[in-house]
């Protein structure tokens, strides 16, 4: 299996190529930081997890230096990372942005669903951790679990974590609001 970050917005609706491009290169500088490419990274789903081969961009001075920020950068890459394992092991999209106070990053749904349309998605709350152990990659989606339980929001949500050093994505299963 491969997960694809170079094309996100030929998938994702919500998405424009600029920003995809960014959370590409965001994720690029952030797996850059820890590993050789192209490395495998495990997704975990409830209790299944499956491999997948990732592939990044070289880094260059000029990418190491616009995303020298590394909290900033760290979220952009989560975001790339997150959404193309939801798609990869759920068919789950971008379809929007999701507004302020709805405890969720974007608005998910099927491959195929119209951006308006937000009767069937589901909010989709994204994190990253750049370097730590693999417990902490797991108490940051318990609280970005919290996070979208804590909203006063009727869509069901899904959180997602992303651990660059540990080379792990972590999709919490979708939570009934």
């Amino acid at each position: 299996m491969l997960l694809r970050l170079d094309d996100l917005d030929e998938h994702h609706p919500g998405l424009t190529p600029a920003m995809a491009r960014v959370f590409f290169e965001a994720a690029s500088v952030c797996l850059d930081r820890h590993h050789q490419k192209p490395i495998e990274v495990t997704i975990e789903r409830e209790a299944s997890s499956m491999e997948a081969e990732v592939d990044w961009l070289p880094i260059s001075p000029n990418i190491k230096a616009a995303y020298a920020n590394t909290i900033d950068t760290t979220e952009a890459g989560a975001y790339g990372m997150c959404l193309a394992a939801l798609e990869l092991v759920a068919g789950l999209v971008a379809i929007q942005r999701a507004e302020t106070l709805t405890g969720a990053d974007y608005y998910v749904a099927p491959r195929g669903s119209a951006p308006d349309d937000l009767e069937e998605a589901y909010r989709f709350e994204v994190s990253g951790v750049d370097k730590g152990r693999r417990a902490l990659c797991d108490q940051r989606l318990r609280a970005k679990v919290k996070q979208t339980q804590d909203a006063d929001h009727a869509s069901p949500a899904i959180a997602g974590v992303t651990g660059f050093e540990q080379r792990v994505v972590l999709l919490s299963p979708a939570i009934e609001s």
